[in-house]
């Protein structure tokens, strides 16, 4: 299926299981401090702290881990999770921000 599918399924869940979310949240990006004009626009945001991606490709690469990452920087988040329904079975990748205060 496609992304917006998994997306519309899982906020089901997340209110069926009672888990605090935002879709498709708008988040500030900063920069030396300094917030920027420019913003990212999570999937989800979780208990106000974890951005979760979704993504329906046939394999996770480096560059979608950069993205997550990236946003969990830019953003000063805690907890981001990359989850991919592309593939024969789910997959998903847990980052932590080690920078953020």
């Amino acid at each position: 299926f496609l992304e917006s599918v998994y997306q519309e399924v899982l906020t089901k869940e997340f209110v069926k299981e009672e888990i605090p979310f935002e879709k498709e949240k708008k988040l500030n990006l900063f920069y030396d401090g300094e917030k920027l004009d420019k913003y990212f626009k999570a999937d989800f945001l979780c208990y106000d702290n974890i951005i979760v991606e979704l993504k329906s490709v046939a394999f996770l690469n480096k560059n979608l881990e950069s993205q997550v990452i990236n946003y969990l920087k830019a953003t000063n988040k805690e907890v981001g999770l990359l989850i991919n329904f592309g593939e024969k079975s789910l997959k998903w990748k847990r980052f932590i921000n080690t920078t953020s205060s």
